[in-house]
C-alpha cells in the first residue's frame, strides 16, 4: 500500500507525447511492477492496459485442473468400511439365544443396549461384526422354503473349520446341507428357519 501511495510514481497524462525511451524505462521500473503498462502508439499514450490477461489465464488453468481432479473422483464412492451387522428376526428371543450361544458359541455384545428399541433383542459378536436378533413378527413364510439354504436368503459367516462345525451340528441333531459346488461350506437353519451359511474362505 505504501508503494502505491509513493510520490515517486507519476504517470504521464493520457494522450500527451512522451519519449519512447522514458516510457520504456518507466514501464520497466515502475508501471510494470504495479501490474499494468502504458501502450504507446505513434508517440502517444492512448490508454493503460492492466496486466490481468496472463493472470486470468493462469487462474483458468488452475480451475480447469481442479475440475479434472473433482471429476476423477468416483461419484459412487461414499466410503464403505465393512459390514456392521445383520438383522435376524426371531419369534422367541430365549430360544434363539440358546441356539446362537449354546450351539454356535456366539457371545453377546454387552456394550450394545437392549432397552433402547420397542422390541426385545440381542447383539451377538461374529468376529468384528454382529448379528442383531430381533423378536419381531416374521413376514416370510416358514414353510415351502428351499431345502438348501444356499438357494434362500441367508447370512454367511466365514470360519476356519467346517468339518468341526459339522460335528457340532450332528451332535445337536440339526439338519444341514453341504455346498453343491464342493467347496467347504455348510448350510442350515436356526429355530425360526432363517438360513445360515458357514464357510471357509481364503482371506
Amino acid at each position: 500500500m505504501a508503494a502505491l501511495l509513493s510520490p515517486s510514481l507519476s504517470l504521464p497524462p493520457l494522450n500527451n507525447k512522451v519519449n519512447p525511451v522514458s516510457v520504456s524505462t518507466i514501464a520497466a521500473n515502475t508501471l510494470a511492477t504495479k501490474n499494468f503498462q502504458p501502450v504507446v502508439r505513434n508517440g502517444r499514450i492512448n490508454r493503460y492496459h492492466w496486466l490481468i490477461k496472463a493472470k486470468m489465464s493462469a487462474e483458468a488453468d488452475v480451475l480447469a485442473q481442479d475440475s479434472v481432479n473433482v471429476e476423477s473422483i468416483d461419484a459412487n464412492d461414499y466410503g464403505i468400511v465393512s459390514m456392521h451387522h445383520v438383522g435376524i428376526l426371531c419369534e422367541n428371543l430365549e430360544r434363539s439365544l440358546d441356539f446362537y450361544q449354546n450351539v454356535l458359541g456366539l457371545k453377546i455384545n454387552e456394550a450394545r443396549p437392549d432397552d433402547k428399541l420397542p422390541y426385545r433383542g440381542a447383539w451377538l459378536w461374529v468376529g468384528s461384526e454382529m448379528i442383531h436378533l430381533m423378536e419381531l413378527p416374521n413376514p416370510d413364510p416358514l414353510t415351502g422354503r428351499p431345502q438348501h439354504g444356499g438357494r434362500d436368503r441367508h447370512t454367511c459367516v466365514a470360519i476356519q473349520d467346517v468339518s468341526r462345525l459339522k460335528a457340532i451340528l450332528d451332535n445337536a441333531g440339526i439338519p444341514y446341507t453341504l455346498s453343491r459346488s464342493g467347496r467347504p461350506a455348510i448350510f442350515f437353519r436356526d429355530p425360526d428357519a432363517n438360513a445360515l451359511e458357514f464357510a471357509e474362505f481364503d482371506i
